[in-house]
């Protein structure tokens, strides 16, 4: 099952080209169709291996597949090669699964717009690119589907390009996360200059024999990589593109903030945390910068009075909490609530899309109140999905991914840093509060008029018991998903012969 691991992001990407060639030319049910089948095949297909992996674990718990050599001068050889270890099969599961969801959504909530075939096209192109990104062996080719999460983001943020402000957020986007990106680029640059290889394993392995803990290159590398993944994850100083970016269509909005761009650092940092732990002062400024954006976040959603504004903000706040996690060595416990995360963030935005739906576009939360009772889909959406982000306490799956992070940073980075993350609970759970009082109680100020169909019911009823249930995944006494990232996150060996083995310290 696991040789056909390539046809992951090579479904989606197939389908993306063939809807920009020839989506003029379809009926919009077969543009559904096709946007949104090839993302249903790409998670069976994710489904599947997933399956073939843990009955049948790999050698090293690592699966390497080289498709082809891509760049091939004197020594400098760059292949096209994909790898498949727990992380990587974690993030395509996340993204392959919440993005069919998503996928079903968009198939309802934008048949009245124009250009549905082109924002399946760029949806599509956007999940492909997630998904290379994740199964990269090589820094090179992780940079390749970099930059296209990048590009797609900036399509879908400007998908309404006729409305200069969306045009004009597009362009912010781009820019800012260009300041990153190009840190990560020079990043690479100086990983082949002083290792010879871009091969993830590879480097860790070199840089582990090499660099002494706290060597000044070891420091520069981490540093630069950092920087790459601040501004992909909108954490400060380079936060200010997200609340901005919610010009785009809900669905787009859901896909940044749930299962694509905004985690992509996380991944980034999780997947070459060994640089970190020979950097420990770049470690300790992760988990700085994690608990000042995830209380600055948090309090600027306490004043918004956009409805996807402030669910902009919660996810600043909340991604805030992951690099906390990875800052404190907590790495599973990061993973972990990336992936609830994602679960209870799409139910919010997905719910608020039914909201903005019913109310022809407003989105104002001092204008609306009183829906509880007119979109109880809505209101049963944002109340479980708010439950979880706040981390309602043994209920929903915000609750355990939120604690292991809490415990770890306690163990890992002391009172102090854990007291930032106690308060960004209580900031989330009066931000959350507000919104959801604000929006679905007081009195009915506009008239409702539109219901959801099937396709965006399931979608929001599938997330609702994820974010339910999904935290029982990782339970104090019953870690499974800690266990089965332990080849990845277990401290004190390095990568051999490109088997990952042990690495990194866990909290």
């Amino acid at each position: 099952m696991r040789v056909i691991l390539w046809l992951i992001p090579a479904i989606p990407l197939v389908s993306a080209l063939l809807l920009a060639i020839f989506g003029s030319r379809l009926s919009r049910k077969t543009t559904a169709l096709l946007g949104v089948g090839a993302i249903a095949l790409a998670a069976l297909v994710s489904i599947g291996i997933a399956a073939d992996f843990i009955s049948s674990p790999p050698p090293g718990n690592r699966y390497d597949q080289t498709l082809w050599s891509w760049v091939a001068i004197n020594d400098f050889r760059v292949p096209i090669g994909l790898a498949l270890d727990p992380l990587s099969l974690t993030m395509i599961l996340i993204v392959t699964g919440v993005g069919f969801l998503i996928h079903l959504y968009a198939a309802e909530y934008m048949a009245e717009e124009e250009g549905y075939s082109r924002f399946f096209a760029y949806m599509n192109l956007f999940v492909a690119s997630m998904v290379v990104l994740v199964l990269a062996d090589n820094l090179l080719l992780l940079y390749l589907g970099w930059e296209g999460v990048g590009l797609c983001s900036y399509l879908l943020i400007g998908f309404r390009y006729a409305d200069p402000a969306n045009g004009r957020a597009a362009q912010k986007a781009f820019i800012v996360t260009r300041v990153g990106d190009t840190a990560l680029a020079i990043a690479l640059f100086l990983l082949f200059y002083r290792l010879g290889t871009l091969d993830i394993a590879e480097v860790i392995r070199r840089a582990a024999a090499e660099w002494p803990i706290g060597t000044p290159v070891a420091t520069a590398a981490a540093a630069l990589v950092l920087a790459g993944a601040i501004g992909k994850s909108a954490q400060l100083p380079l936060h200010v593109w997200l609340p901005d970016a919610m010009a785009g269509p809900t669905p787009t909005s859901a896909l940044i903030h749930a299962a694509t761009m905004v985690t992509a650092g996380v991944y980034l940092i999780a997947r070459t945390h060994p640089l970190f732990t020979l950097a420990p002062p770049v470690q300790t400024i992760v988990a700085v910068i994690g608990a000042a954006t995830l209380l600055a976040a948090g309090f600027s959603a306490l004043v918004q009075t956009d409805l996807k504004r402030v669910l902009a903000y919660s996810t600043i706040s909340q991604i805030g909490y992951m690099f906390l996690a990875l800052g404190a060595g907590a790495w599973s416990a990061a993973i972990f609530h990336l992936m609830t995360h994602a679960f209870f963030k799409a139910l919010l935005f997905l719910s608020a899309g039914v909201v903005i739906h019913a109310l022809h576009g407003e989105q104002n939360i001092l204008r609306m109140g009183g829906l509880r009772r007119a979109l109880p889909l809505a209101f049963w959406g944002f109340l479980i999905g708010g439950a979880s982000m706040a981390g309602l306490p043994l209920l929903t799956a915000g609750f355990y991914s939120k604690g292991e992070i809490l415990w770890g940073t306690w163990i890992g980075k002391g009172a102090l840093l854990w007291t930032a993350g106690v308060l960004g609970v209580t900031l989330t759970t009066l931000y959350t509060f507000r919104l959801i009082f604000l929006v679905f109680f007081r009195k009915r100020r506009s008239d409702v008029d539109d219901r959801p169909g099937p396709a965006i019911r399931i979608p929001m009823i599938v997330l609702a018991l994820l974010s339910i249930i999904g935290g029982f995944i990782n339970l104090p006494n019953r870690p499974a998903l800690s266990r089965f990232l332990g080849s990845v996150f277990s401290p004190s060996a390095v990568p051999e012969t490109g088997r990952l083995t042990k690495f990194g310290s866990e909290a």
